[in-house]
């Protein structure tokens, strides 16, 4: 992209790390056997599977062989909560403010979706009301993709231990690779999803972390690979490329959290200067990456025409749902009202974020609130 975009999306996508490009070239041209083969050359692309796969297991805490690796969080969600239900039977819970990659995979089957609190995170008295013995799937997303609300998993798993033992619990961990430390959720569940994308690695591969000992049935059938867990051919340099972002990830992680939490404080700072601006979460409840704001008197639809004009990326929403008209089912879970969830901007941040982007994003904001509002003014007294 040229050089004067400013890329507020991180929540969406991620710009690829250097060293993450760097560790895949090798394997677009050079290491291109496939690594289910028998020869020698297939067996220098397996190893480097394998070398990826042990490399994540160390930064998720987990063992090499409960790693699955797909083509992307959506799989993997759809994997963890299908999968467990179509072979053990039984009822899949989530909350109300999932990924649709969730939501859909439990409406779908029939599920129960249970209620958000005003911040959008699981409702846990409501999600205790769903538990019961016929429950096997139970799915809580760890950070929203929309507002970047941070989930109480350390709660939800002694809920879910409690009073749905027999189920396994999923969360979607899409969102949290860059301000969380995967080591500290992975204990409390018995998946996890993960994708490249997110961390500054490449589109179109995953990782589904399964808990030893727990079976969920294949929704990719063929070659058997991944322990027959998820066939089809590796995505060699994607799984290299995606193990060093996510070592990279780890490595810069506590560093950049205070890094970009001071961006995410001078970027409200600027928006609340405007009239009319509402903060969704409370910063104590949120990762700092993401700066969710709702705006009187404003249509996201022309907001973010307005922004894309002057070369500023940002969403009003979950990057699959844009173009939507409906206001976001996240937001409508919360209890937004329209008038106010009519205004939703996503600011997102992440590697490449400065602060040069940020004073730019206020000002552009800032420009844009005051056309359509003045716009709307003359409307109205036409």
């Amino acid at each position: 992209m040229a050089g004067t975009v400013t890329y507020m999306d991180h929540a969406a996508t991620t710009p690829m790390r250097a060293s993450a490009i760097a560790a895949m070239m090798p394997f677009l041209d050079g290491v291109y056997a496939n690594p289910s083969g028998s020869h020698r050359f297939a067996r220098l692309a397996r190893k480097s599977v394998d070398e990826a796969r042990d490399l994540i297991a160390s930064l998720v805490g987990c063992k090499p062989g409960e790693i699955v690796f797909t083509g992307c969080g959506t799989e993997s969600d759809n994997a963890a909560i299908v999968g467990v239900v179509r072979r053990r039977g039984g009822v899949a819970v989530c909350p109300a403010a999932e990924h649709h990659a969730v939501l859909h995979c439990v409406e779908h089957l029939g599920g129960r979706v249970v209620a958000v609190d005003a911040n959008g995170a699981v409702d846990l008295d409501a999600l205790r009301t769903a538990l019961d013995d016929s429950v096997s799937s139970v799915s809580v997303m760890a950070v929203n993709n929309e507002t970047g609300v941070i989930t109480d998993m350390r709660a939800v798993s002694a809920l879910v231990r409690r009073h749905a033992p027999n189920a396994v619990l999923h969360t979607d961990a899409v969102q949290a690779a860059c301000w969380i430390d995967l080591r500290d959720l992975w204990p409390l569940v018995d998946s996890m999803a993960v994708s490249a994308h997110k961390f500054g690695g490449p589109k179109g591969v995953g990782a589904l972390i399964v808990r030893e000992g727990v079976t969920f049935e294949p929704i990719v059938l063929g070659g058997g690979q991944e322990r027959d867990r998820r066939s089809g051919t590796h995505n060699v340099a994607g799984i290299v490329s995606m193990a060093e972002a996510l070592r990279a990830t780890d490595a810069e992680r506590a560093h950049e959290v205070a890094r970009i939490t001071a961006l995410r404080d001078t970027l409200l700072a600027g928006l609340s200067a405007i009239p009319g601006v509402r903060r969704t979460v409370p910063d104590s409840v949120s990762v700092p990456g993401v700066a969710h704001v709702c705006i009187a008197d404003v249509e996201s639809e022309s907001l973010l025409y307005l922004l894309d004009e002057a070369d500023v990326c940002a969403s009003a929403a979950s990057a699959c749902a844009s173009g939507a008209m409906e206001p976001s089912h996240v937001l409508l879970a919360m209890g937004v009202e329209r008038e106010w969830s009519a205004g939703a901007l996503r600011l997102s941040m992440g590697h490449t974020t400065t602060a040069a982007d940020v004073e730019r994003t206020v000002q552009v904001v800032t420009a844009a609130v005051e056309r359509i509002r003045t716009a709307a003014a003359r409307l109205k007294r036409a």
